[in-house]
């Protein structure tokens, strides 16, 4: 082969190997940096349980009663995960009944919530804000994964302190946003998130201490 001809050979051969190296390089890249990012997102979920979730986008701009709406509509969709499975989970059937009454009463409060922005706020975004009084606050450290290992006083224990922690945000949220609100109906149902709440959180505290389930 005329030594022009073999150098030509020589240095295609060359270039592919480089552009099929750097290929391989870039996608290996991605796939670690995909693989990583959605571990670490899951990783969070799971750990930081419900702490783990975000804004809406532009959230802030929305009508507050409508950042009030959903965003309390999203709180209550947590309390109700958590109810449903003290339903099946728990060792004690003062619990179970408190979680369902916890989880009918909020899974109507939802659809009222849904109905009125439906009615008042139709084809706005959604408007979850993480920045309203008691929404972080009251899902920090929480764990789902964790409750859901758990069985027997550890859960009735973890059950009790998630909710009292949940309850506590949401009373802080209503009672921050009452007087911002617009309509009646959703001032008298913050009015009922707090007392109704308050009393749930008086009687779990009070079943805690009977049933010895204090951290040790």
């Amino acid at each position: 082969m005329p030594l022009t001809n073999h150098l030509t050979a020589v240095a295609a051969a060359l270039l592919l190997a480089s552009t099929a190296y750097a290929q391989d390089k870039a996608g290996a890249a991605d796939k670690q940096h995909g693989s990583s990012g959605h571990g670490s997102a899951h990783s969070s979920q799971a750990q930081g349980g419900h702490g783990a979730m975000q804004s809406s986008p532009n959230a802030e701009k929305a009508p507050f009663e409508l950042q009030f709406i959903d965003t309390m509509a999203k709180h209550h969709q947590d309390a109700i995960e958590m109810a449903q499975l003290a339903e099946k989970n728990s060792s004690r059937d003062e619990l179970k009944k408190m979680a369902k009454k916890i989880g009918d009463d909020q899974q109507a409060e939802v659809k009222q919530l849904k109905g009125w922005k439906e009615k008042w706020y139709a084809g706005k975004g959604d408007a979850v804000n993480m920045k309203m009084p008691g929404m972080t606050e009251s899902m920090k450290g929480m764990s789902m994964e964790k409750l859901k290992a758990s069985k027997g006083d550890a859960f009735d224990a973890m059950f009790i302190d998630m909710m009292t922690q949940h309850h506590q945000g949401a009373i802080k949220m209503a009672e921050s946003a009452s007087s911002k609100l617009e309509h009646a109906e959703v001032k008298e149902m913050a009015k009922k998130v707090v007392a109704e709440q308050k009393k749930e959180i008086a009687q779990m505290e009070q079943w805690k201490k009977e049933w010895k389930l204090a951290k040790k």
